[in-house]
């Protein structure tokens, strides 16, 4: 099982206006690339990570071009989470703005990921 209660999500901060306004939304992906560099989304819904340590391998794999921003993911129930064939978690829906806030903003990529 997930712990939920720490949960996390890395999304450029291009995106930052529109996460603050809608929430985490994959259908409206288009400012930046995904982390890994996707320029569609990989699934059908919002990939988190358990704890902001485990959260430290999105910042690893910034492939967005720029800074990325980390965001707290509240009150998801952790029966919804779903496992990608990657073995990452995702939530497979959208994820309104006051389940969401910023933790931590404008984090350079990574050097020598």
């Amino acid at each position: 099982m997930f712990d939920t209660s720490h949960l996390f999500h890395v999304s450029s901060v291009l995106n930052r206006r529109s996460i603050a306004q809608h929430g985490l939304d994959w259908t409206r992906m288009g400012a930046a690339p995904g982390i890994a560099g996707s320029r569609r989304p990989e699934v059908e819904g919002i990939f988190v990570r358990r704890g902001e340590e485990d959260a430290e391998f999105f910042l690893q794999i910034n492939n967005t071009g720029g800074p990325v921003d980390l965001w707290s993911v509240d009150g998801i129930d952790e029966g919804l989470l779903l496992v990608n064939g990657n073995g990452f978690i995702y939530l497979p829906g959208r994820i309104p703005a006051p389940q969401v806030s910023l933790v931590r903003s404008d984090i350079p990529p990574q050097p020598g990921f």
